[in-house]
This record gives C-alpha cells, sequence and structure tokens, in this order.
C-alpha cells in the first residue's frame, strides 16, 4: 500500500482526512511485513506448494515444540505515530475535518481499538493483503484478519483477555456496528473481522447514508427559530440526558423544538420514521444502522412518532449512546421503557409562524406568491407541522410551474395543503373533492349565514382558542364541530362540501351506521381508528347518519343499554379532544343527546324547502348548458311538486337523459314525467294540478 508518511516536511493545514488515514495504515502495514518476515524466517517448510491447504508433519511439531510460532510484532511505533497525531492535531485547528479522529471520539475508541480497526480495514483498501492475511492465516481461503491474527498484529498476546474483550460484545467496535466478528460457529480466534462498507466509506470521507436507512432516515435543517423549551431540552441534553421525549399534538413544532434543541448541543439532527421502521423486516438492525449513522455524523436522532406500532423497535433507541430525542402525538406512558426521559411539550404553529415556514420555503424554489394573495389566511384553516408546511410549498410552486403561472396563487397553496394528507383516512372514509361553491348553493338565508359562521370559526380559532385562550381546561381541543339537521335531501351533504371548498379542504364521509358493531367495544375502536387517521388530514369529516350512535342514553334496563351508553359517553369525550373539524347529520334531531347537542359549535338546520326556494332549485339543477324548450314552466314546477333540493336535482337528472333520447331540448313533459317517476321512487301519491 502506498501510504504517505511523516516527517518534518509536511505541510500541517495540507494533511487531509484520507491522508491521515493512510498514514496509520502505513504504520499497520510495517507490522504486516514483519509478521510475514517472521513467519518465513521460522517455517519449516516455505517452499510446500500446498502451504495453507493442509497442516504438514513438520508443521504440527514446530507447533508442539514452539507453541509461540516467534516472536510477536513489535508494538506500535512510538515516535512515528506521535508524529502523525501531532500533524493531525495542527490540521484539526485549521479546520481540516479528520474522519478517523471523529470516529474514535465518537464512539470512545481506545487505541488499541483503532489498531484492530485499520488491521481489519485493510484488504478492502489494498488487494495484496488479502493474499498476505491468507499466508499469515494459514489459510487461502480465509484473506481477511482474523480475531486472533489481528490482536497479535496489535503485539497483544492472544491469551490476554483485555485484548479479547476488545471484540466482544458490549464493546465500542462491535456494539457501535464499526466491526464484523463474523463465523460465529468457529473458534473465537479464528472468528473472520470485516469493517462495514459505510464505514469504509466514512473513513474515506464519503458522507452518502448507508442505503439500509436511506428510506427512514433524513436530515432536518435548522428550523431557524427556536420554539419554546427547546433551550431547556438542550440543556438536558448537556447535562448527559441522552432521550427525550416531545409530546406533539396535530400541527406542533415537535421536529422545530427537537432540532433546534440539539442544534444548541452542536449536533445536526436525522430524522428517523418509526413508522417506516416498524415495517421493515429486520428493525432492530434498520434503528441499529441508523443510530451508527448519527454517530458518523456527530448527530441527534429526532424519532417518531412513538405509538403502539412502533414500541417494538424502541429499545434500540433507548439505550443508544447518542441524544434521542422521540416525538409522539399521545402523552408518554411509562410503560413504554423502564425510565423517563425529559418530557417536553411541543408549541403550535400559529398562522404566522407557518406562512414565515411557507414563504422561506418557496424561497428556496425560488417561487413568488401572487400580490393578492393572504398566505396567513389561507393556511389559517390547515393544522400543519414544519416538515408539512416546507414540503407542501414545495408541491405549490411546483404546481404554480406545471400551471404556467409566474407566481404562486391560492388554488395552488390548498393543492399543496392536500398533497401532505395521509392516505390512511381514505380506507376508512369516502374521500370527496369539493365541486361546489357557495352560488351552487340554495339554502335559506339565516342557513348560509350560519355556514359562514363555521367557516369563520375554522379560520381564527387559532386566534380565538389559542391566543386569547377562550377553551380552557377540561382537555378539550381546538377543533370546531357542527351538526346539520333535517329531512333527507334539504343540502346537509352539499353543504358540507361547500363548506370544504371554502376552507380549500378535502370532505371525508363517514356512513355511522356502518361503524356501529354489535360485538362490544367494537364500534369505539372503529371510531378511534376514524378519528386518528383524520388527526393527520387536513379535511373535513362528515359523520352521517349521527342518530345512528349518538342518539339519547337511555336508562340502563339491561347490558346492551349500558354498552351502548359506553359508546356514547365515550363519543362524547372524543369529540370534544378532537382537533379537526367535523360535521354530523342526522334526519332526526330530535333523537340526539341534549348532553352532546350543548358541546357543538354550530348547529344547523335545514327546513324543506319553499316554493320561491323550489323554483330556484329547479333553475339551477337544470344548469345553463341543457337546452330547454319554450313551454318549460318552473314556477309549475315548484307549486306542484313538493320536493326536496336532493330530489329536484334527481329530477333534472331524468328530464335531461329524456331530452337526450328524444334528440331534442327538454320540454315540460320531460320534467313532469321525471318528477312522476320521483314521486314513485318514494312511495308518494301523485299530485293533482
Amino acid at each position: 500500500m502506498s501510504a504517505p508518511t511523516v516527517d518534518g516536511a509536511v505541510d500541517d493545514t495540507a494533511l487531509t482526512g484520507v491522508e491521515y488515514l493512510g498514514v496509520r495504515l502505513s504504520l499497520v502495514e510495517q507490522r504486516v511485513r514483519q509478521a510475514v518476515a517472521l513467519r518465513q524466517a521460522t517455517d519449516p517448510e516455505p517452499g510446500d506448494p500446498l502451504r495453507g491447504l493442509h497442516i504438514s508433519g513438520a508443521a504440527a511439531r514446530r507447533l508442539i515444540e514452539d507453541p509461540d510460532a516467534g516472536p510477536l510484532p513489535d508494538l506500535v511505533d512510538r515516535e512515528a505515530q506521535q508524529a502523525a497525531e501531532a500533524v493531525a492535531d495542527r490540521a484539526e485547528q485549521a479546520g481540516v475535518r479528520v474522519p478517523l479522529r471523529h470516529l474514535a471520539r465518537e464512539f470512545d475508541l481506545l487505541t488499541l481499538d483503532t489498531e484492530l480497526l485499520l488491521t481489519a480495514l485493510l484488504p478492502d483498501l489494498d488487494r495484496r493483503y488479502e493474499k498476505l492475511y491468507g499466508y499469515l492465516n494459514d489459510d487461502v481461503t480465509r484473506p481477511r484478519a482474523t480475531v486472533g491474527l489481528a490482536i497479535e498484529l496489535c503485539g497483544v498476546p492472544s491469551f490476554l483477555g483485555t485484548a479479547r474483550a476488545r471484540l466482544s460484545a458490549g464493546c465500542p467496535l462491535v456494539d457501535g456496528g464499526l466491526l464484523l466478528v463474523e463465523d460465529a460457529d468457529r473458534p473465537f480466534l479464528t472468528r473472520t473481522l470485516r469493517v462495514p462498507d459505510r464505514v469504509t466509506a466514512h473513513l474515506l470521507g464519503d458522507d452518502r447514508p448507508d442505503p439500509r436507512v436511506s428510506r427512514v432516515l433524513r436530515p432536518v435543517p435548522e428550523p431557524g427559530w427556536e420554539p419554546a423549551g427547546a433551550a431547556g431540552l438542550a440543556a438536558a441534553i448537556r447535562a448527559g440526558h441522552r432521550l427525550g421525549y416531545v409530546h406533539d399534538p396535530a400541527g406542533g413544532a415537535a421536529e422545530d423544538l427537537a432540532a433546534s434543541a440539539l442544534a444548541g448541543v452542536g449536533r445536526p439532527a436525522f430524522r428517523l420514521d418509526l413508522d417506516a421502521v416498524a415495517g421493515d423486516p429486520a428493525p432492530a438492525e434498520t434503528v441499529a444502522a441508523a443510530v451508527r449513522e448519527a454517530r458518523l455524523a456527530g448527530a441527534g436522532l429526532v424519532a417518531g412518532p412513538v405509538d403502539p406500532a412502533s414500541l417494538n423497535v424502541l429499545q434500540g433507541l433507548l439505550d443508544a449512546t447518542v441524544p434521542v430525542v422521540l416525538t409522539g402525538r399521545s402523552r408518554w406512558d411509562p410503560l413504554w421503557a423502564g425510565h423517563t426521559p425529559v418530557l417536553v411539550a411541543a408549541p403550535r404553529f400559529g398562522a404566522g409562524r407557518r406562512a414565515q415556514l411557507w414563504h422561506a420555503a418557496l424561497d428556496g424554489t425560488g417561487a413568488r406568491v401572487a400580490a393578492d394573495v393572504d398566505v396567513a389566511r389561507e393556511l389559517s384553516p390547515y393544522t400543519l407541522t414544519a416538515p408539512q408546511a416546507r414540503q407542501a410549498a414545495t408541491v405549490a410552486a411546483q404546481q404554480a410551474l406545471l400551471d404556467g403561472a409566474d407566481r404562486v396563487g391560492a388554488g395552488h397553496i390548498r393543492i399543496g395543503v392536500r398533497s401532505q394528507n395521509a392516505a390512511g383516512l381514505e380506507q376508512l372514509a369516502r374521500r370527496v373533492e369539493p365541486g361546489v361553491g357557495w352560488t351552487d348553493l340554495v339554502v335559506p338565508e339565516d342557513v348560509g349565514r350560519q355556514l359562514r359562521d363555521l367557516t369563520d370559526r375554522v379560520r381564527h380559532r387559532e386566534q380565538v382558542l389559542g391566543g386569547w385562550r377562550l377553551r380552557p381546561g377540561g382537555g378539550r381541543g381546538r377543533g370546531v364541530t357542527g351538526l346539520f339537521a333535517g329531512d333527507s335531501g334539504t343540502g346537509k351533504t352539499m353543504s358540507a362540501e361547500v363548506v370544504a371548498a371554502d376552507l380549500g379542504l378535502d370532505l371525508y364521509i363517514v356512513d355511522l351506521s356502518t361503524v356501529v358493531d354489535k360485538y362490544v367495544g367494537q364500534t369505539e375502536k372503529n371510531l378511534e381508528r376514524i378519528f386518528t387517521e383524520a388527526a393527520g388530514v387536513n379535511g373535513v369529516l362528515l359523520f352521517d347518519e349521527a342518530d345512528a350512535i349518538f342518539g339519547k342514553r337511555s336508562e340502563v334496563s339491561d347490558a346492551h343499554d349500558r354498552y351502548a351508553n359506553m359508546e356514547s359517553a365515550y363519543l362524547l369525550q372524543r369529540m370534544e379532544s378532537f382537533d379537526g373539524i367535523a360535521i354530523l347529520t342526522t334526519n332526526l334531531r330530535a333523537n340526539l343527546d341534549e348532553a352532546f347537542i350543548r358541546r357543538l359549535d354550530v348547529i344547523v338546520d335545514f327546513p324543506v324547502p319553499d316554493q320561491a326556494q323550489r323554483r330556484s332549485l329547479w333553475d339551477h339543477c337544470l344548469g345553463d348548458e341543457l337546452p330547454r324548450a319554450d313551454d318549460v314552466d318552473l314556477d309549475r314546477c315548484a307549486r306542484v311538486y313538493e320536493l326536496s333540493g336532493g330530489a329536484i336535482r334527481a329530477c333534472a337528472v331524468s328530464a335531461g337523459y329524456l331530452a337526450a333520447v328524444a334528440g331534442g331540448p327538454v320540454t315540460m313533459a320531460h320534467l313532469v314525467a321525471a318528477a312522476e317517476r320521483e314521486y314513485r321512487k318514494m312511495g308518494r301519491l301523485l299530485p293533482t294540478g
């Protein structure tokens, strides 16, 4: 191996980390040469063509008569090593990064540990040492250093327990993943030593992460601000507390808080996705690789979300020797671990902070927001974490580029936010991307006012409930809940879609009649899954047929009544703690429990439309694209047919089909036929007139 040497002519500041590695390896190379020379001098049959493939009689006699088989190599050349260390000291003072030195400090390696690591590393950097190690192992099929050979090359007798312990479980080399001791079925001294490729690459200056963790580990950018609690967590880490837990409510700043705390102790942050790790075939190995990656980079880990599904991977993090900050939606459960971490609550992002994050992320893409867009107002309905806000801004900029727009508009912002919605809720509810607006809604004026009141509550809840603290205590969330009551077809579902459209959110429709289960406790589990998934989604949650489960709590006369009341009590509590937007619909408001109604923010009653409203509904449902014959009399339709808005829409569609079959415009006969068909479908008597 052609490695640089250390002498007085070396320019200290010109020494790179790789050159320092070469200097240290050259010292190992000298000991290998010496060991080969000693072996040749004491070999009874140096010309044996089958050497390394069998043990001859002469070789066996030599082992019996001279078990030491010659003197050990000299100890490390102290003067040469001291010269190399002095040069490396001056190089580091000049700002040069020396990976081998960083690794030794980060993993608490002794001098012997470093020598063992370098001895095992040589064959990965110079092919000659495969043959030389095969010769020294007396086995051409063993081209790597074995435990016994590595210990002897370091000048230490192999029978010393202290040397053997440095290559056993519990030592930094093995526990840190820097050195693999393979062939466990062999005697200890003949087990093979191998340096993982990632460690080799790091020593050569390659900082690309291990491919094993590329899917679950990512760097966290410095937040650029200090969330409340970050300074205290940094002080705890500095004092030696390596484990922290940040309770992260929806829209909390847990990741930024953790990254800021780690930056406060001079460490970058890596985010470890525990959901992805839990789905890995070998989660323990992935966690170990992630911890090693953090140590190689001198970083700390931000790991989450912690939940029951990820508990099986926690142990590898609890014992990690790097600072680990766990995050989770629920509060820390003492049963999760034998010791309690430093507990911190993440502050929520206000609309102003979200807007700042958005602008900062857009600056990174080179995009700009349109002058007529108020980013803070547009983001006010949404609950976003810092990473979600940054990613949503990137998507919005991409969407503007696809549209050929030179500025990011409100529509692009909404698309960006929707792109961050998790897909889990779609397995439990039907997602509807709103396609209607206020102009499509035909309802009484007071109903319209109440619907707009609901959207105003969503937009200003951060100020009213957060800034002004007008909903203190009791574990109540910052969600907004509403009840839409009225007969079928009066516009409840469409109104929910209009509300979602106004807020720039998707609508998720849950049919509660399918959630109720006959088995005890299963209904609560079904609902908990829905609320849990909804917490990670910016959308409007619409519970259809709410009276199927929110009915009046009854006097307990049997076990069925008792469990039904338990379901109601659970749902009352869960609705209060919900941080999202939930709307419930019912055809029978009188059946709902009064205690539940008191907990709702907005209650909207949808009456059956009167004649004037029916006339507007007929006109609106027929639209502008469908041609109408001169005999169409919408006043008569509104006067004769007392139908709900949903039924009128069905009539308009049926009339459109009749007109398409006839190949002409829609006529009054088509409308009458469609209305009569709707009456028969509902089982009602046809009106006269």
